[in-house]
């Protein structure tokens, strides 16, 4: 996913989704996005002295919420796994890690093999396929 279809899909399509699933990349994308911004309004804030922040915080806060949960379901994790981020000190790191890893397979037998994947492909040899 493109930087472009991530903001899109997070600003647009699923602002305030907090069910499905999230890849990495719309997660890492957004979350460039937001500290770009934070980043920007804070120079801004600090040339013209008046206080910015709570102007993005506001607008992004909800799907910035929605993509970490659907991030976590990716990862087969559930979404009040994010609180742990409150733990001091090491609850930012073990939270950073598991939105690092890799994406879990659906648990829904419909979906958990893709199709054209060698082992469906196997299964269609020996004639097992459901």
């Amino acid at each position: 996913m493109s930087f472009t279809d991530a903001v899109r899909s997070c600003l647009m399509s699923k602002y305030a989704t907090f069910s499905g699933r999230a890849r990495r990349s719309e997660y890492w994308w957004f979350s460039v996005l937001y500290a770009v911004g934070i980043l920007l309004l804070v120079g801004i804030s600090i040339a013209i002295e008046q206080p910015l922040l709570n102007v993005l915080l506001v607008a992004l806060i909800v799907p910035m919420l929605a993509v970490s949960v659907r991030r976590l379901h990716d990862t087969g994790k559930s979404g009040w796994r994010m609180l742990i981020a409150l733990i001091p000190v090491v609850g930012p790191v073990i939270y950073l890690v598991g939105m690092a890893v890799d994406s879990e397979a659906p648990r829904s037998s419909r979906t958990a093999v893709p199709i054209g994947s060698k082992s469906r492909t196997a299964e269609r040899a020996r004639g097992t396929e459901a």
